[in-house]
């Protein structure tokens, strides 16, 4: 009797074991699904790839979590944010400050909590609400191609007014100022030359067509093919960041930064935290790690993304690469973002018809 009822016991055993061994196997495809994850709106390129793959992981590690990089442009970050307002897929963004005065305006941040570390920063970095911050601070000036230059025995540029100089015909090429910030602060800071203001733009826009849009080879959406029109020789002179320039030396891309006499208008990459995002606690922890000196030396060194925390050292062979962005510093310009933002529409479409075309 014993032997008989032994056999089902022993098959119980059995299934039960199968079982086990069946939900140990389909639990490692369980756990990443249970994984947080944050998603991050960003420029894409090399600013992407230094925080992918050497600024984030640490927070990665010691938080558990999985951090995914959303590319675009800031104005595709934000029309995407915009569209997903009340249901964001993003958790925070990461914008020029001219398109993060516009996400601010249009709710889509909330208040990044206050913490030691926002005492660190620049003064100019944190906005006094608090809904975006500084991440790193940059410039728009003139970017040159080294080699057609000394080729050509050009002198390196010295002056915004140098797109304008007849020797650079059908060698210039532009962002779109409606599409890029880099081309726009080129168009203001060549406005002001021309007497106009940030309020002002009706002198840039006459001079332009006879001046530096006769050397415009091309306007670009972004600066996606910046280095292949270098490479080939097409581009010589385009509005460009030292961070940018940096990065295509890199590369190999034979380039290098002036900073126009009439002073570089300054850049910052702000950071948000996405209003009623999925996961606001960790948003915040992550938002405040970015800021810290930890996080923005790696930035600097694998991304030559100069830091808005001020306590930050630069390392060994970053050392004359910072002192020299110090000195463009000097005499840069703040431009007036929410006067410009709140012609901006009308300034595209003025820009797409009678520059563009």
């Amino acid at each position: 009797m014993s032997k008989k009822q032994g056999g089902p016991v022993r098959l119980g055993k059995a299934l039960r074991l199968l079982a086990g061994a069946a939900m140990a196997v389909l639990l490692p495809a369980v756990a990443p699904a249970q994984q947080k994850t944050l998603y991050v709106g960003m420029n894409g390129g090399g600013m992407a790839e230094a925080y992918a793959k050497h600024v984030f992981p640490d927070f990665e590690r010691a938080q558990g979590v999985r951090i995914e990089v959303v590319p675009g442009t800031s104005a595709e970050v934000l029309a995407r944010a915009q569209a997903q307002k009340g249901k964001p897929g993003m958790h925070l963004m990461f914008l020029d400050d001219g398109v993060m005065v516009r996400a601010v305006a249009a709710g889509l941040c909330q208040p990044l909590r206050d913490d030691p570390v926002l005492r660190e920063l620049y003064p100019t970095a944190v906005r006094r609400d608090r809904k975006a911050v500084g991440l790193n601070v940059g410039m728009t000036g003139l970017g040159y191609n080294t080699r057609l230059f000394a080729r050509q025995g050009w002198a390196p540029p010295t002056s915004w007014m140098d797109l304008a100089d007849p020797r650079y015909k059908g060698k210039v090429v532009m962002q779109s100022a409606a599409a890029s910030t880099f081309g726009l602060h080129a168009f203001l800071m060549f406005n002001r030359i021309q007497g106009g203001t940030d309020a002002d733009t009706n002198p840039g826009f006459r001079a332009w067509p006879g001046s530096v849009g006769a050397n415009v080879r091309e306007y670009l959406p972004d600066s996606a093919r910046l280095g292949e029109l270098i490479e080939a020789d097409e581009a010589a002179l385009f509005p460009l960041s030292p961070t940018a320039v940096m990065r295509l030396k890199r590369m190999g891309v034979p380039v290098e930064y002036a900073a126009p006499k009439e002073g570089s208008a300054v850049l910052m990459v702000a950071e948000c935290v996405v209003a009623r995002n999925s996961e606001p606690e960790l948003s915040q922890q992550l938002a405040l790690y970015l800021l810290s000196v930890q996080a923005q030396v790696k930035a600097l060194e694998t991304g030559s993304l100069f830091p808005s925390n001020k306590n930050v050292s630069p390392p060994p062979d970053h050392v004359v690469s910072f002192k020299r962005f110090q000195g463009y510093m000097t005499n840069a310009k703040i431009v007036n973002w929410e006067r410009i933002n709140a012609d901006r529409p009308a300034f595209n479409a003025r820009w797409n018809k009678m520059i563009v075309r």
